[in-house]
């Protein structure tokens, strides 16, 4: 299985079938994900998007979310060789909107310039002449 997938492509058959439920307690999240519960307490603590709620009880209650965000982190880890630093930089940078730059009125303005175009049709012109 190493090498076959490119970096940040998660596959689904890479993937673990995650049941359709709203919450799954950390022995459950520990099986999916392959990891011991004390890994998953750890990354809590690393990786800020990753926050389950706490029942009433005190027991951890991940949602689907959170069970799909740590095979992340697993894939980025153990699967990439991320560091614990660098599995957090990717996954800010994979939720990060894309920039879009913004050009300035000076340069709008330059596009309407008649600069060498002119120059460049009257050649073209000429050239066309000789060749007829």
């Amino acid at each position: 299985m190493m090498g076959e997938n490119p970096p940040d492509h998660d596959t689904a058959a890479a993937q673990p079938e995650i049941p359709d439920k709203l919450f799954f307690r950390i022995g459950e999240v520990s099986q999916l994900v392959g990891v011991e519960a004390y890994v998953l307490r750890y990354w809590e603590s690393e990786f800020p998007g990753l926050s389950p709620r706490k029942s009433s009880s005190g027991q951890r209650m991940f949602r689907r979310k959170d069970v799909e965000l740590l095979l992340r982190i697993k894939h980025l880890l153990y699967s990439q060789k991320f560091t614990i630093e660098g599995a957090r930089k990717a996954l800010q940078e994979k939720n990060k909107p894309p920039v879009v730059r913004k050009s300035t009125i000076k340069e709008q303005a330059s596009l309407f310039e008649p600069g060498p175009l002119p120059e460049i049709r009257k050649q073209v012109s000429e050239i066309l002449q000789l060749l007829s």
